[in-house]
């Protein structure tokens, strides 16, 4: 039986109506990244699952059941990648960049979570990742937040809000963790089937829940601040002083908790509104023990990711869209000595004016029909190539989006006269 093969369900293909926004915001991304002194790199899709295990948690939903995990022919089980940070630091380790330095980094591309999909939630989903590795203080907090506030500032987002809060050390977690089963051990009943699993392994994943029915129940329960050691509490508040000083604004969140294991201290939720159920669009906090964790010296870092997915739908909400770059010069052609032509002249155009953009008629068609495709290129200039242009030497020049009428150029003045053709047409705009 044949018939058409659908796309996986939860795998999304990206459209080139769309891939201008994704472009929009990946050059944003990358521009301010390296003004904040960020580099980039990359990391494999495919790892062994033993890494996330022990980096994210095995009482995680994500290893519990949104991993997607395999055995290859060699007899090693192997994930593609859910997050990107066990990568990241896995990547320092194996190469031995730790040592004692300190680093910025970034990486981009597709994880992989095999959960129900819905508007903002997908099986592959594309996140920007940024880690700050060898960085104790709270300064290096304050500026991957301040970095977030910015990018949100250049793309005109404004739907946006800032949720904070600290988890301290891991023995102020444990002395939480043992308040909170203590607590939801007196609810048992009440617990729904993943909670009471959860209840000896990792309590804290409970607050996690979105059952609305432990809504109230979540809402009782102990605060992690009450627990909080008193270096956690002095990182925090500098953390908090240094966001007032540049004007950031914040909401502290005691029930933000994070859904990875491997954060200490900060952690910090860029939410909207704008998004229905699926309202966190950047998302990070400390992880100071992970790198020991997975076999490195001990190192403090932290890090976000941000949903690409996320941001393009906000994006494409906003009153002003991003266009695709319109061709500078469409090049129109009549008769098969200038269809011959019209290849060599446009390769040499764009050897003497590489930052301009060239469109070549391509396919044929009277000059009606070349015309009607010029102007949906949205090109500025028309270049006419016929074969009595060739016979003298010469190229018309037809303005696209002004009133001035078509002109003769030699050939050899082709490109001075197309440079400044095109600089008079972005100043009449």
């Amino acid at each position: 039986m044949t018939g058409q093969i659908q796309p996986i369900r939860g795998m999304n293909d990206v459209l080139p109506a769309e891939s201008v926004l994704w472009q929009h915001l990946e050059g944003a991304v990358r521009e301010l990244l390296q003004g904040y002194g960020y580099e980039e790199i990359r990391v494999p899709v495919v790892e062994h699952t033993e890494l996330f295990k022990r980096a994210i948690g095995e009482y995680t939903d994500v290893v519990e059941k949104e991993m997607y995990s395999f055995v290859d022919q060699g007899g090693d089980s192997l994930t593609l990648r859910p997050e990107a940070t066990a990568g990241v630091v896995r990547a320092m380790i194996s190469n031995g960049l730790l040592r004692g330095a300190r680093h910025k980094l970034w990486c981009i591309g597709p994880m992989f979570r095999h959960e129900k999909p819905q508007k903002g939630r997908y099986r592959q989903f594309h996140q920007v990742d940024v880690e700050a590795v060898g960085f104790a203080g709270p300064d290096v907090d304050a500026e991957l937040i301040a970095l977030t506030a910015r990018l949100w500032r250049r793309l005109g987002i404004t739907r946006v809000k800032l949720q904070l809060n600290s988890l301290g050390t891991a023995e102020a977690r444990r002395a939480y963790r043992e308040q909170l089963i203590a607590y939801f051990s007196a609810h048992h009943d009440r617990l729904d089937e993943d909670s009471r699993r959860r209840l000896q392994g990792n309590p804290l994943r409970i607050l996690d829940s979105k059952n609305p029915d432990l809504k109230q129940l979540i809402a009782a329960a102990p605060l992690l601040s009450e627990c909080l050691d008193p270096d956690s509490q002095a990182h925090f508040a500098a953390l908090r002083t240094s966001l007032d000083a540049m004007g950031i604004e914040y909401t502290v969140n005691p029930r933000l908790v994070r859904g990875l294991d491997y954060y200490s201290r900060t952690v910090f939720e860029w939410i909207t509104d704008a998004l229905g159920a699926q309202d966190a669009v950047c998302s990070g906090g400390r992880y100071d023990g992970l790198i020991t964790q997975l076999g490195g010296e001990a190192t403090p870092a932290i890090g976000f990711a941000m949903g690409i997915e996320r941001v393009v739908e906000l994006l494409r909400q906003l009153p002003t869209q991003p266009q695709a770059a319109a061709a500078d010069v469409y090049v129109v052609l009549n008769g098969e000595r200038a269809a011959l032509a019209g290849g060599r002249v446009i390769e040499s155009l764009r050897d003497a004016l590489p930052h301009r953009r060239f469109e070549l008629n391509l396919g044929g068609g009277n000059f009606k029909a070349q015309f009607r495709r010029a102007d949906r290129s949205r090109a500025a200039l028309a270049l006419i190539i016929g074969e009595d242009e060739l016979d003298r030497g010469v190229v018309a020049l037809k303005p696209l989006r002004l009133e001035s009428g078509q002109s003769e150029c030699p050939m050899a003045e082709l490109p001075g006269r197309i440079e400044a053709a095109l600089r008079a047409a972005d100043i009449q705009e």
